[in-house]
């Protein structure tokens, strides 16, 4: 009797180490909702608004993107107005591979005196407008 009972607590004891060191907590294995491809979007990392004449404004804009060539680069960026209004677009006619972040301007966008704000989005040619948004304070004379 002696016998089998040590036997039985000894499987018992070897069922119950096995299990839990197979079993683990529940969080074990368990993972974020991560997209299996992280977007990798066109950021605005600076603007600079120059006032030009009779309410008109340059905008210098520097970007930074995830970029490979023609097929997947930012190709452009917009001035909105707080109201989503579109004041102004620059296209961007090439890939800005080796030159990250990369500046470029856009001359003469008219801003009404009553809009005191703006932001700046950039646009990927693939995954359109997705990044870091920028907003600035507009210098009417």
């Amino acid at each position: 009797m002696f016998r089998s009972t040590r036997l039985l607590l000894t499987l018992t004891l070897t069922l119950t180490l096995t299990l839990a060191a197979c079993g683990g907590s529940e969080e074990v294995g368990a993972t974020e909702s991560v997209p299996d491809t992280p977007l990798m979007c066109a950021d605005v990392e600076e603007v600079v608004i120059t006032p030009e004449t009779e309410g008109t404004f340059r905008f210098d804009v520097t970007v930074r993107s995830v970029e490979t060539g023609w097929d997947k680069y930012a190709d452009a960026w917009e001035v909105r107005a707080p109201d989503g209004a579109v004041l102004g677009t620059r296209i961007l006619a090439h890939p800005h591979v080796d030159e990250q972040p990369f500046t470029r301007s856009l001359s003469g966008v008219v801003i009404p005196a009553d809009v005191t704000q703006v932001e700046v989005a950039a646009r990927d040619l693939v995954e359109g407008f997705c990044g870091a948004i920028m907003g600035a304070d507009v210098p009417h004379p």
